[in-house]
This record gives structure tokens, sequence and C-alpha cells, in this order.
């Protein structure tokens, strides 16, 4: 039993819903003789929707109704393209109808949002969340016109969540029961349902969307909830990349990566897959495979329990976060001053800023740590009120951010325990005269992170990557 989600490319263009449609084809064929037969098809909106919805939301907010209505107008052509290049007759009538419906509800949404002059995150939620439940009937429909005998399915359903609008958790216990009550039946006839990603809805039936790339935690979600053999993410790249090729031009695909070296490079600034979607998949042990819509026969990255990284070298892959900033709280009276870490940190939280590196100075004369671009205002705003006293008595001297750097994850399981490995990274790092701004290293050994200029970021991963020799084979890498 398979679950195969397909992202926004996947399904972006008439060309690529045909690439879709011969790949469902030959994977439902394959399971039919297989000891659980069955597939289970997630999807994204067509490419661009989101935004467009998105934007269409906004619009409205803003009075702009003339540009609303023109983004719906937009949306109504790209759907229908589709529809009436691969169907006909009753069928084709019945998308086009269910379309016009789908989109005069963003129409009366949109001038409810216009009227109140305001877009709440429920509100946005309603609105983003259409691109996929329009565009699920829309493939299934497709897929049924080339002999799949598929079944929409709309999330809203059968993924329960949390009521954190534009970023909702699911809950996992009512998920499972509603989505085997409603999906099982379905394989069991020989269906494929055809479900949609990025949506669920709380236990009182209010729509929420899953954040922005969310349909990959859809499929992670749904494949739990069933325990299938395995789950697809089926992009427009062959797998994971050992470092982002647009800066690496010798990056290769990586044929295996654990559970934790892909969290790691999720998290990290790597895009191919939605930072949670390993987890569900974590908690069932179920291998995870991300593969190529334009190019099926690569073999891609799976991504499993336990990789090779310990049997065969020990960095796996480097990559960035960009549009960061580096946050320091320094002073000399700051050593032996109890408390200043736990102090910074929830002022931090209550704003409710994501930390995404945090390092400290042994003499204890400054704590630094990197934050989103985006919430330096009000971060230092929150951390130069909880510490007015210590700025006034001159035991912090300052409280500033530096803008313009990005942070460089090196990341890979068999790193633990490796001697010289950080000798390596930042010798590599130095024989190009690259300034290191600050270090972290987890606990867990599998990843080194450090801060540099963003002038400097793309020779940085550049010289780690050839260091490590991560152009060649996981298995012709010397140990490093």
């Amino acid at each position: 039993m398979l679950v195969m989600k397909f992202g926004g490319t996947s399904v972006g263009s008439i060309e690529a819903f045909a690439a879709v449609v011969k790949i469902v084809g030959q994977k439902v064929q394959e399971q039919a003789s297989t000891p659980r037969p069955g597939v289970v098809v997630v999807t994204s909106a067509m490419s661009g929707v989101t935004n467009l919805l998105i934007e269409a939301a906004h619009k409205a907010a803003s009075g702009a109704s003339a540009a609303s209505s023109a983004i719906i107008e937009t949306l109504h052509q790209k759907h229908r393209q589709v529809i009436e290049h691969f169907l006909e007759g009753a069928e084709q009538i019945a998308l086009l109808h269910q379309l016009e419906e789908r989109l005069q509800e963003l129409d009366r949404m949109c001038r409810g949002i216009s009227v109140l002059g305001e877009l709440t995150p429920r509100g946005l939620d309603l609105v983003s969340g259409l691109g996929e439940r329009i565009n699920a009937p829309i493939l299934a429909a497709v897929l049924r016109a080339h002999g799949v005998l598929a079944e929409p399915v709309d999330a809203v359903a059968i993924v329960v969540t949390d009521s954190i609008f534009g970023g909702a958790d699911p809950r996992m216990d009512l998920t499972t029961e509603r989505s085997r009550a409603r999906l099982l039946p379905l394989l069991a006839a020989g269906k494929t349902p055809v479900v949609t990603g990025f949506v669920g809805a709380t236990v009182e039936g209010i729509p929420t969307t899953l954040s922005r790339g969310g349909s990959d935690y859809s499929a992670g979600i749904i494949g739990a909830a069933l325990g299938v053999d395995e789950i697809q993410i089926w992009t427009d790249v062959n797998g994971v990349m050992t470092c982002d090729p647009r800066v690496v031009p010798n990056a290769r695909s990586i044929r295996q990566l654990s559970y934790e070296e892909v969290g790691e490079l999720a998290y990290y600034g790597a895009k191919v897959l939605h930072p949670k979607t390993v987890v569900p998949a974590i908690q069932k042990r179920i291998p995870v495979r991300v593969l190529n819509t334009f190019q099926p026969e690569h073999p891609g990255t799976v991504i499993l329990e336990h990789s090779d990284s310990e049997e065969y070298g020990s960095v796996k892959a480097v990559t960035a976060i960009r549009n960061v900033n580096l946050i320091t709280i320094a002073g000399k009276g700051m050593m032996g001053m109890p408390g200043v870490a736990a102090r910074a940190f929830g002022a931090v939280a209550r704003v409710g800023t994501n930390l995404l590196m945090i390092s400290q100075s042994s003499s204890e004369l400054n704590i630094c740590f990197v934050i989103p671009e985006a919430a330096v205002p009000t971060t230092v705003e929150a951390l130069q009120g909880e510490f007015a006293r210590e700025l006034s008595h001159g035991d912090i001297d300052r409280i500033d951010g530096q803008s313009k750097v990005v942070i460089v994850a090196v990341v890979g399981s068999g790193m633990r325990g490796t001697p010289g490995l950080a000798a390596g990274v930042f010798g590599a790092v130095a024989q190009h005269q690259i300034n290191v701004i600050a270090i972290a290293q987890g606990s867990s050994e599998a990843n080194i992170s450090f801060v540099v200029e963003e002038a400097s970021a793309a020779a940085a991963l550049r010289a780690v990557h050839d260091q490590f020799e991560l152009y060649k084979p996981t298995a012709e890498r010397s140990r490093k």
C-alpha cells in the first residue's frame, strides 16, 4: 500500500497532469499483485494557485476588489484549460460546474473580507486551502478518464487538527479513525482515493491549513494513519541533493538518508520536504521516498530509520538558511549573572520568535542566536525591555542584530564520533578566507552549524561540499 503525494509543479500544467496519470496508473497496476494492494494519491494545488489565492484575499482586504476579481478569472482559466483538455461530455460539464461553484465561493469570501477590511488567520485558511479542494476532483476525473478508478476525498473530512490557523497540527487519534473509515473501504473496492493535501479541519469542522508546503505533511499524516508500506513524495527534482545545485553545480542526489538527517536538512533550509513530513513516518517506521515526476526512472532518495552514513563516510549534505539575523546580547557584567539565558529565551518566546541557532561563549560575556530577519524589530524590543535594568546599569553593553548573514549546516548521522570532522569543516572554510561568526553543534553530533556573512555563503557551501567529496557516490568517498 502506497501514499503518493504530487506537488504543485507535478500538477502545474497539462503535460504535468499527463505525467502523473502515467505514474499513478503504473503504480496501481503494480500494487494490485502485492499482499497489501492500494494507492492513495495526495495532491497539492496547481503550481502558483495558492499564491494567487492569498494575493486575492489580501487585495480584497485592502479594498482592491477589481484586482481580486481579476485573480479569480485567472484561476478560472488555469483550471478550465486542464478540464477541457482531458475531459469531455458529462464529466467535463460536471467538473466545470464544480469549478464555477468553488470560484463563486471564493468570490463571496473575498467580498466578505472586503466589507470587513480585515483578513483574519481563519479567513486566510479558508481561502488558501481552496486550491487543493479544486484540484483533487479534477485530478480524480482525469485519472478516471485514463482507466484508474479514482475518487476525490476532501481532507477536511478526515484530517482533524488543532485550531492554530495557518500552521495546524493533526490530532492523530481522530485523524487515524476517520482516515481508515473513509479510505480503507475505497481501497478494498479497488479505488484510488485522491486526497486534498495541505488542508484539514478542527473537531468542530472549521477548515485549517498545515502551513505552506503542508501537502507533504498531509502525505505523512495519512500514510501513518493507514500504516502504509511507503510514502512517496513526487516533485520536480531527483530526490534530496547534497547541496543546492544552483549554488554547487556538482551537487548530486543522495541515495539514502536517515529520518534524523532529513529532519536536520529540512530544518536548515533544504526545500525538497516540508520539515514535519517525516514526523508521522518516524513514529510508524515508514520509508519515505522522494522522486521526480518528470524523470520517474530515477531512483531518487529513500529516507529510512537508519542510512548508510556510518558505513560510508560521515557528511551527507550541506545546506543553508538565508534571510536571518544574528542577535547578540553582550556585556562584561554578564559573567556569573544567573538566569540570563532563561530570561532572554523567555522574552523571545513571548513574542513568538523561532530560534534557529544558539551559541554562547564559555566566558559568559555574550549570548548570540539566529532568528528570521522579519522577526528582528519585535525581538530586539522584547529583549531590551527584559534587560532594561541591566542596560541602564551597564551590566549589558548592547543588544543588537547583524543582518546579511547565513547559517550553513553540515549534516550526517555518520558525523557522530568522527574525530577531526570539525577541523575538516573549518579548515575548508579557512582555506577560502571565510570568516566564521558563530558556531553551534548539538549533542546528537549529526549537525555542525556556523554563521557566515551572506557574501561568503556560496563559497562556504562549495568549500565544505568539496572537502567531503559530496560530488562522489557515497561509497566512493574517502573517510574524512
